[in-house]
């Protein structure tokens, strides 16, 4: 007679089949708001931009994404197959809707230079993950525990996006030439 595998292994294993789906579908969706946005230190705009003296170099944005956007799939996968859970589909809205606020952020400050705007975005998306963050905590504890360095980033961008602000008053009517020219729009 064979014992039946307990049900956490089981439920671990489902987790991460979903995960297969999940983390590439959300690195996936990141790297295309990237390029739509243009974003990162290629960008003529943003290059030319006064910055903190706490930003960190260009790689460093892009390796910190992609490990959070991994972790953000695996949170997404372990709240997918708690299927029986009581506020599953709540979460799931929750997710999607701090998703598509986060996605947004690079075409907004990057392409449509709009730092202020970018800065709500970074609030809003920080308050509809901290919701998400709650609501997985009450599913499955891993979830949360993986949005939590989300969260901790979150706090640290809208710091730099702020002080981006600061630094640049007339930023957002900068437009750039293929020269060294820069001409503010007022």
């Amino acid at each position: 007679m064979t014992a039946e595998m307990p049900r956490p292994n089981r439920s671990l294993r489902t987790s991460l089949r979903q995960a297969a789906l999940t983390v590439p579908a959300i690195l996936v969706l990141g790297w295309i708001s990237g390029r739509i946005g243009n974003s990162g230190y290629a960008n003529i705009w943003f290059a030319r931009l006064d910055k903190p003296a706490i930003m960190p170099p260009g790689w460093a944005f892009g390796l910190a994404w992609s490990i959070l956007y991994i972790m953000m799939g695996f949170a997404l996968a372990f709240i997918l197959t708690a299927r029986e859970s009581k506020g599953r589909g709540w979460a799931i809205v929750l997710f999607l809707t701090q998703l598509v606020l986060n996605l947004a952020w690079s075409p907004v400050f990057f392409a449509l230079h709009r730092i202020m705007l970018a800065f709500g975005l970074i609030v809003a998306i920080f308050l509809w993950a901290g919701a998400t963050t709650l609501v997985f905590w009450h599913i499955r504890r891993v979830a949360a525990l993986l949005m939590l360095p989300y969260l901790v980033w979150l706090l640290f961008a809208g710091y730099l996006n702020w002080r981006i602000h600061e630094l640049n008053p007339w930023g957002p009517a900068l437009v750039t030439t293929t020269g060294n020219t820069q001409i503010i729009v007022q």
